[in-house]
Formats: structure tokens, sequence, C-alpha cells
């Protein structure tokens, strides 16, 4: 246990510690509510880690992120509802969910990566509303925007196992991605995001790279839109809306682009807001145009956070660091 403990970076300790933290909290806070607010943060914070490895870690801008999550929601509450509530039936399912976003984002990928930035862009914004408009017109299937209830295994109903479940699942996650990004692969995609036209003239083939990453931000994202489906256990249309793109999109700039720890920062900040947003809609009128506030915090956010909270948190402590090495080499 000691051996372990040396050989882990001081960072993924802290994140431990986090961790260790938030598993002990829903014992302390009994509220059905709370819990589920947390579950609702750990869910897009694994939503906004899968973006961040396409905005942050390989600058590619995606406008139908959307896509995957719904894939991931609708594809295993179809299999909920069509079989058995059991838990055979739910691990088939996430596997058939995640194979399907897999698929469909290799397909895109290969599709629409050879193009620059902005058209890849509008071009993901179009598929994404392809499978929203055949969400809503498939009816027999998807029972359209009107959506469905279905039922999910006996444990995952109650909501203190599915909280744990959902911290699980971040923790797993996000330790396989800091692992993927600090690997060699990681550098080729941070290369291509600083310049694609050198990384590709030193003999790395930057299209495989960037389907490749693709498939595993569509894997990571159909996932959370599973436990996105599990904690509501209800499924419409609306998880393929532009508006779920949007709320990730800020969501990992704000937290910080590149980091994997800003977007989890960024989508409790945004969960939150929205909360408490919400419970101000009695108040007063503005309180129920809540895309106002949120456009406000945005802007506010990159006039004074310019690298997003963790990124700008960082790019200062570094700067003060050299500057304290700087001056003690010069005394």
């Amino acid at each position: 246990m000691g051996l372990i403990l040396r050989s882990m970076t001081k960072s993924n300790l802290i994140y431990l510690g986090v961790a260790v933290i938030l598993l002990i909290l829903p014992f302390i806070l009994t509220g059905r509510s709370v819990q589920f607010m947390i579950t609702q943060i750990f869910i897009f914070a694994i939503f906004a880690m899968s973006y961040d490895l396409l905005l942050g870690y390989t600058g590619i801008i995606s406008f139908g992120h959307a896509m995957f999550f719904g894939i991931g929601a609708y594809t295993t509450a179809i299999f909920m509802d069509r079989f058995d509530a059991s838990i055979f039936a739910l691990l088939v399912a996430i596997l058939v969910a995640v194979l399907f976003a897999a698929v469909v984002s290799f397909i895109v990928g290969i599709l629409t990566l050879r193009l620059k930035s902005h058209f890849y862009a509008m071009l993901t914004l179009a598929f994404a509303g392809l499978f929203l408009v055949a969400a809503e017109k498939w009816r027999s299937l998807t029972k359209g925007n009107d959506g469905f209830t279905f039922k999910i295994p006996e444990f995952l109903r109650d909501s203190t196992t599915l909280y744990i479940v959902s911290l699980v699942c971040l923790v797993l996650i996000f330790f396989g991605l800091r692992r993927l990004t600090n690997s060699p692969f990681g550098r080729v995609l941070v290369a291509i995001r600083e310049n694609e036209n050198r990384t590709e003239s030193l003999g790395f083939k930057v299209l495989h790279y960037k389907v490749l990453v693709s498939v595993v931000s569509g894997v990571v994202a159909s996932f959370a839109g599973v436990l996105y489906m599990l904690s509501l256990r209800f499924v419409n249309t609306s998880v393929f809306h532009t508006d779920v793109t949007i709320d990730v999109l800020l969501m990992t700039i704000i937290g910080g682009v590149g980091t994997l720890v800003g977007p989890i920062l960024g989508a409790a900040l945004i969960e939150l807001a929205h909360h408490w947003i919400s419970g101000l809609a009695d108040v007063h009128w503005i309180f129920e145009r809540w895309i106002i506030l949120y456009g406000t915090v945005y802007i506010l956010v990159v006039i004074f956070f310019p690298l997003g909270l963790v990124g700008t948190i960082r790019s200062k402590l570094s700067g003060r660091s050299k500057k304290q090495h700087t001056t003690k080499k010069a005394s």
C-alpha cells in the first residue's frame, strides 16, 4: 500500500482525496434532491471531459456532440423498455450503446475530419440535426418528443447507489483519460492542436489520430448519456438538442480546456447555477431567461479567466513559481 502511494503523484492523491470525500457525502447529506443534483454534476462532468478531448487536446470544435449523448441515452432506454429490467439487459444495452456511438463517431470522423475546423463544426451540427429529426419522426420506436419512461434494475433505483455508481464511473474515466492524454498519443493530439501541418510533416497520420480521438470522445459521451438516462428513468428528444452541446461547450471553456479537471469544475458550476437560477424563477421574470445569465457569466469568465478557471490558476501559479525560481537563482 505504501509503495502504491509513493508511486502516485501529488495531484493524483489530491484527486483521490476529493473522491473519497464525495463518496462519504451522501451518508451525510440525506436529501434526495441534493444527491440527485450532485449525481447530475458527475454525469455532465463525464460528458464535458469527452468534449475536452476534442476541443482542449486536439483543437476540434464540434457543435453536434449531443448526438453521442443522445445515442447512449436512447439506445439504453429502448433496450430497457423492450426487455426486462435486469442487470444483464442493462449491461448488454450499455455495450450496444457504446458500440453504436463508436461506429457513428468513426463514420462521422472519416467523412468530416478531413475538412477545416469550422466546416467540421457545422457538419457535426447537421449530423446531430439528422438524429434529432429521426428521433422525432420515428415515434413507434422513440415516442417522439413525448418520450417514455422505463424500468431499471432494482438496485439502481436507490438514489445513494446511483450516486456512488456515477462517482465511481467519473473517477475511473477521469484517470483513464488522464493516462491517455499523458501518453505519447496524447502528446500527438496536443501537437495537432498547436500546429497540424507541422505534425503531419513529421510523419504522423493526423487524420488517423483525429478519428481515433473522435471515437474515444463519442464512446465516453454516450456512456454519460447512459448514466443520464438511468438517473431520470425517462428519455425524450431533448437529449439531441443543440442546447445540450452548448451546455457542455460552456462547461469545458469555463472550467478550462485541455485540463480534464476544468470540465468537471465547469460542470459543477453550470449545474449549480442552473439549479439556483431555476429556484429563483418565481422571484423575477429575468431568472426564467437563464440563458441570458449564462451568457453574462461566460463573458465575465472570458474576461477575467481567459484560459478558464483551472487553466488561468495553473498559469498564474506556474508564472509565480518561475519568478521565485529566477529570484532565488539571481540571489
